[in-house]
């Protein structure tokens, strides 16, 4: 359960900034901490929800929902997984969509972590004790393949690979409208967004982002396209296509799930109803991985089908 705690600013204080406040008066706690529990609700002033930049007066009382404290490590759980390849020293394992790949706030259970925990006898240990062999990580809703390292010393040269940008990975995306190119490059700086902490947008000042794009089939408002990452940012896939207007079909958080283009008649978007009922989530799926094995040093290549939901509105699409 969390803990409510209550704080009732002092007679003589001196305005403050609500944040800077707490962070002095929680045990443990960092600005960063504080400033993403106050957006997120967990902190009133006087009954009311504030923005971090609040100047705390004398007399007011501050009620803070702190969360229970993640577990120290992550625990077994016995979870069935989709296994391509295992050696001693990597797997390669595709994950479905829903799964959240480590533990952390919200998810403690039920993870890519925790099921890994009980069909290895081992994993690397670079990481913190609830990220054992993790070496790059896909979203919740995007299903497809990771790769896994059992040993310390296959972590450290497959993370080496990602950070070279050598890892041959291959994501297939359904997604709004029709291109006027059969290939492109999407090149846009990515960050938080301002107006919603929660999401990724294209900002000006943000980090170095480029997604390379190919359509794989069109249909009358929709297509299938593969995309290749130049760069690895959080949703960087989602938040590129969304920016020129060509929305992954299903997504729920950029825009995914609203008539972007295309259909108009009450028939035609009946039948878009009917597409989205099929698949509650991104229509993204990380269907290819290459790398060089880190014992062998031969280059290994894996491919997954898409999943039973977005199949099942493929084969919709192409029947139509």
């Amino acid at each position: 359960m969390p803990t409510e705690v209550e704080i009732i600013v002092p007679s003589g204080k001196k305005k403050e900034r609500l944040d800077v406040f707490l962070t002095h008066h929680i045990e443990n706690a960092t600005r960063n901490k504080v400033q993403r529990a106050i957006e997120q609700g967990m902190v009133l002033v006087d009954g009311k929800a504030v923005r971090p930049s609040h100047q705390v007066n004398p007399g007011e009382r501050i009620h803070i929902v702190l969360p229970k404290p993640p577990p120290q490590k992550a625990l077994p759980e016995n979870i069935p997984l989709d296994i391509l390849y295992e050696d001693d020293d990597v797997l390669v394992v595709n994950k479905p969509a829903g799964m959240v790949t480590h533990p952390a706030h919200g998810n403690y259970t039920g993870t890519l972590v925790n099921a890994l925990l009980y069909h290895c006898n081992h994993l690397s240990t670079l990481n913190d004790a609830t990220r054992p062999g993790i070496v790059h990580r896909l979203d919740k809703d995007t299903s497809g393949l990771m790769v896994i390292a059992k040993t310390d010393a296959a972590h450290v040269k497959l993370a080496k690979q990602f950070a070279d940008r050598t890892v041959k990975r291959e994501y297939w995306a359904l997604v709004w409208g029709l291109f006027k190119e059969r290939r492109g490059v999407i090149e846009a700086s990515l960050g938080r967004s301002k107006s919603d902490r929660k999401k990724i947008a294209v900002v000006a000042n943000g980090k170095h982002a480029v997604t390379e794009y190919e359509v794989v089939e069109e249909y009358n408002y929709l297509s299938l396209i593969r995309l290749k990452l130049r760069t690895g940012r959080t949703h960087q896939i989602r938040v590129h296509l969304a920016h020129i207007n060509h929305p992954v079909f299903g997504d729920p958080t950029y825009s995914g799930r609203q008539i972007v283009t295309g259909p108009e008649s009450p028939r035609q978007k009946a039948q878009v109803q009917q597409l989205l009922r099929l698949i509650l989530r991104q229509s993204l799926h990380a269907k290819t991985i290459g790398f060089i094995h880190p014992k062998t040093q031969k280059e290994v290549f894996f491919d997954s089908d898409v999943p039973a939901d977005f199949s099942l509105v493929l084969a919709h699409l192409r029947a139509q």
